[in-house]
């Protein structure tokens, strides 16, 4: 009977890496310095930030109901129409909107660290599974080796 060779594994890169420790995903500040550059990158979010709160709402609806005497005032359907639109529906809604995408950001951020972290995990189980293997094939080796000595001894 033929002794069977052995497997060689040959991790891949990637494996490699998550096992030394040396892959990770990237922040949002590494992508967005990396794309916008690091003066941009802290503007725009700190902008960002100061827009998209509630706090910032409540101030841009006050800011808007100042100017409604004036314009329903003028009794013009068009500049009432505009007032609505322009300063109010925009003044206050981009920041609600931005608060939405903040925690709708958040979570997204929370379900991909989760989904990277379990992935993370899938090398170790499977370095688990090789050095299971591993001692199977050992003991498969032995009893291979037994049946080949009962049979010559036969």
């Amino acid at each position: 009977m033929a002794q069977a060779t052995s497997f060689e594994r040959k991790p891949h890169p990637r494996t490699t890496a998550i096992m030394e420790g040396s892959a990770k995903a990237p922040t949002t500040h590494e992508i967005a310095e990396s794309k916008f550059g690091a003066i941009n990158a802290k503007v725009g979010l700190r902008i960002t930030l100061l827009v998209g709160t509630m706090w910032c709402a409540y101030a841009f609806s006050v800011v808007a109901l100042i100017s409604l005497p004036s314009a329903i005032s003028t009794h013009n359907l068009t500049i009432i129409i505009a007032w609505i639109s322009s300063n109010f529906l925009q003044l206050v809604l981009l920041p609600i909107i931005i608060v939405g995408q903040n925690i709708q950001a958040t979570a997204s951020d929370m379900r991909a660290e989760s989904t990277y972290k379990d992935a993370e995990a899938v090398p170790h189980e499977a370095l688990e599974i090789h050095r299971h293997l591993g001692e199977q094939d050992q003991i498969l080796k032995s009893l291979v080796a037994r049946m080949e000595s009962l049979e010559a001894a036969k």
